[in-house]
């Protein structure tokens, strides 16, 4: 009997001291082991670390881009009227002499401010909209869905027009206009999402537990939609680009003497074959922009998502 206590005792403190025991992980590690698996998993997407590489290199060249030059995007030559590139303007003049290489970098930092601002925004109310809708239910719900399908059906572009036109092409108010009618597509698909989660037993534990609802809905349902958000974001880039760039194209969005790349390609169109690089350098940041943030998005996709071909490989050892 005391030879089987022994040899009890001896197992016990072995397994305690074994470092393979299979004993449950801390929370922050658990978490630090999920981030790494999901940058492994993006990382194998060679397309992603490519758009990566890219936005980065707009963004920096969006913020230092105006140190390698003298003018800037308001200044005017009027010694060099549509000039192409040369050593002394490197992208070339338009018709007023103002310098295209000092306004790309002006237009492709002020459309970043717009795309990301309204991505960000438009991200944060569809999270707060669909996820209290799916957790309240009922009136609410049914309330919140009736206001998200109708303003779906609304032709959102021409009263996007309208009042970006009538408020002078403010770049403020286009953030706050862009977020107001870009938010309803994302809260759908969030609620849709939410509604599963609502049924999770760590929100009927903390229901049980006193929990307000609005905390349990930013700490326990809007945190477990993380992946869903990320990937928004990261596409709401590309379609806000788009939008605004559509938009200052046709004259409602940025206005003079302000620019963007919108209002840039606009004033190049009509110069494409006298003047090619009026509209040729903005729109290859466009192009630039909207694919390396696809290439981003569908990365991120793949890596949150298990079920996918890169997601099952970079799940593998």
């Amino acid at each position: 009997m005391t030879s089987d206590l022994t040899t009890g005792l001896t197992a016990d403190v072995t397994a305690a001291h074994v470092p393979d025991a299979k004993l449950p992980l801390p929370e922050d590690r658990q978490h630090t082991g999920l981030g790494r698996l999901y940058l492994r998993r993006f990382l194998r997407n060679r397309l992603a670390v490519v758009g990566v590489v890219i936005f980065v290199l707009l963004v920096l060249f969006s913020v230092f881009g105006g140190r390698f030059t003298s003018y800037a995007y308001s200044d005017t030559d009027f010694a060099a009227l549509t000039q192409p590139p040369s050593g002394t303007h490197w992208f070339g003049t338009n018709q007023g002499g103002n310098d295209i290489y000092a306004s790309v970098v002006h237009g492709l930092q002020r459309s970043l401010t717009i795309a990301v601002s309204v991505s960000v925004l438009t991200v944060v109310v569809a999270a707060v909209i669909g996820s209290s809708a799916a957790y309240f239910g009922g009136r609410v719900e049914k309330l919140t869905l009736a206001v998200i399908h109708f303003l779906l059906i609304v032709p959102s572009f021409l009263i996007l027009a309208l009042v970006s036109h009538r408020l002078a092409g403010d770049w403020r108010i286009l953030i706050v206009v862009l977020t107001v009618f870009g938010w309803m597509q994302t809260a759908r698909v969030i609620w849709s999402v939410s509604t599963s989660l609502r049924e999770r037993d760590y929100v009927a534990a903390a229901e049980f537990m006193g929990v307000s609802p609005q905390r349990i809905i930013m700490r326990h349902i809007i945190p477990n939609l993380g992946s869903l958000l990320i990937v928004n974001l990261t596409l709401g880039v590309v379609a806000t680009v788009l939008s605004e760039t559509a938009l200052s194209f046709l004259g409602f969005g940025v206005q003079p003497p302000d620019v963007s790349l919108g209002t840039m390609l606009a004033d190049g169109a009509s110069t494409i074959t006298s003047a090619p690089w009026l509209f040729a350098f903005p729109a290859g940041l466009v192009v630039l922009l909207t694919v390396s943030m696809t290439f981003v998005g569908d990365g991120l996709r793949d890596a949150l998502d298990p079920t996918s071909v890169t997601g099952a490989a970079g799940g593998r050892r």
